[in-house]
């Protein structure tokens, strides 16, 4: 597996990051030893590079898996919501104490959408960079959906790396397209940033696509490294064998053809009835505040998370 530095982060890391929300309790939920034998496999693959957060409630999924992989042969990324400084060292002492590590080698503040909100977050930064200076964090950085959040990242001196939502369909990007997030993502990395680029997939929307959703992605020299989801061994199987330029293997490609998706609507959804209005098969209803999907009208064709204005709408 080819591997690249994440910007003049000094973090050498493969071109394939493991996104690891797919295996922990808001998607499949894997058992803890299952995930975590999942994670080895990518690791004896090649994948030396894990994403995670304390959203996602996988830390001891990634723990149980530090205990066969070598922790300094290992890059793990996490983020958190933290504001202040008091839940900025809440944050980092869980982070180290579930995954089993002293130390985080990237730590970034989750879903930044702007300069007002990093500025608001700006206690939290501080206390992250004070770690950075122990070596209790070896690098700063955010993850965001919004152009506005990369821009933020440009005019900041201290974020060292960008985790942003980039797919060849512009899906997901809360306030431009494809283009605009593109030319910002250029612009950080011009800089001396490192860019790891998150839902190549759509959030499994493009699937149908993912060769083309792929080649893309890796065709695009600023992106250091790509995050995606995985939940099953052909899964892993496939996306190293394509991320090193070789033909998927039959049998796992048919394995795939066969595997059960459904519509995925995360517990953040608000109600707002976006996607009810959008269904064609009227598959989706808002009912007590939350949209619910009937899985027997539901068409899998993902058309309704283009117009969700939270983005938890996703084919898992």
């Amino acid at each position: 597996m080819e591997t690249r530095l994440l910007g003049q982060t000094g973090l050498e890391v493969s071109r394939l990051c493991f996104g690891s929300l797919t295996v922990g309790p808001l998607q499949a939920n894997l058992p803890i030893s299952d995930a975590a034998a999942l994670i080895c496999e990518a690791y004896d693959r090649g994948v030396n590079f894990i994403d995670t957060a304390e959203l996602y409630e996988n830390y001891a999924h990634i723990g149980k898996a530090l205990k066969t992989i070598p922790r300094h042969k290992y890059i793990i990324s996490t983020k958190s919501y933290a504001w202040s400084r008091k839940t900025a060292e809440e944050s980092f002492i869980k982070a180290c104490k579930e995954l089993g590590t002293d130390y985080i080698d990237l730590f970034m503040l989750h879903e930044q959408e702007s300069e007002h909100t990093l500025r608001g977050h700006s206690e939290a930064l501080e206390y992250f960079l004070e770690r950075k200076q122990k070596g209790d964090i070896r690098s700063v950085g955010l993850s965001t959906h919004y152009v506005a959040g990369v821009e933020a990242a440009i005019g900041s001196s201290d974020i060292q790396v960008v985790h942003p939502i980039f797919n060849y369909a512009g899906l997901g990007i809360q306030d431009g397209g494809r283009e605009e997030m593109l030319d910002a993502m250029r612009r950080f990395k011009a800089k001396g940033g490192g860019i790891f680029a998150m839902k190549p997939l759509g959030g499994g929307n493009l699937i149908a696509s993912v060769d083309a959703c792929f080649d893309y992605v890796l065709g695009v020299p600023e992106i250091d490294s790509i995050a995606v989801g995985m939940q099953r061994i052909s899964e892993v199987i496939a996306n190293t064998s394509r991320f090193e330029g070789r033909s998927v293997p039959d049998k796992v490609v048919s394995e795939l053809s066969t595997a059960r998706r459904a519509l995925h609507i995360d517990s953040w959804c608000i109600g707002c009835g976006a996607c009810q209005a959008k269904c064609q098969f009227d598959a989706i209803q808002v009912i007590d505040s939350k949209a619910v999907v009937n899985k027997d009208k539901c068409m899998l064709c993902g058309y309704c998370s283009s117009v969700c204005p939270e983005f938890c709408i996703k084919v898992v």
